[in-house]
């Protein structure tokens, strides 16, 4: 089953964002057996300011769980997180539903 996790990042988190982020993508390529897409959200002058991610999960405790374990998430980087079912409609520019 396909996840959305859409995370926010807290206002003024930038620093904290930088100094944490080789951490985040260890674990990322760690992971990344899971992983349809993932990427930083930026704000309008293109700075990151959250983050989204596809995970391919059998279930909604497994994404919970891959949301608690990123290094981003231990350091309280989150303002929020989402997550959604996903329901592929496009994929490779191609309809697929």
């Amino acid at each position: 089953m396909l996840f959305a996790l859409i995370c926010t990042d807290r206002p003024g988190s930038a620093d904290l964002r930088q100094a944490t982020r080789p951490a985040h993508l260890a674990y990322l390529d760690g992971q990344a057996h899971t992983l349809a897409a993932a990427g930083a959200l930026l704000d309008p002058s293109g700075t990151p300011c959250g983050s989204l991610f596809l995970i391919e999960a059998p279930d909604r405790a497994a994404v919970e769980a891959f949301a608690a374990n990123d290094p981003y998430a231990g350091v309280g980087l989150f303002e929020s997180t989402i997550i959604r079912t996903f329901r592929r409609a496009f994929r490779d520019g191609a309809r697929v539903a």
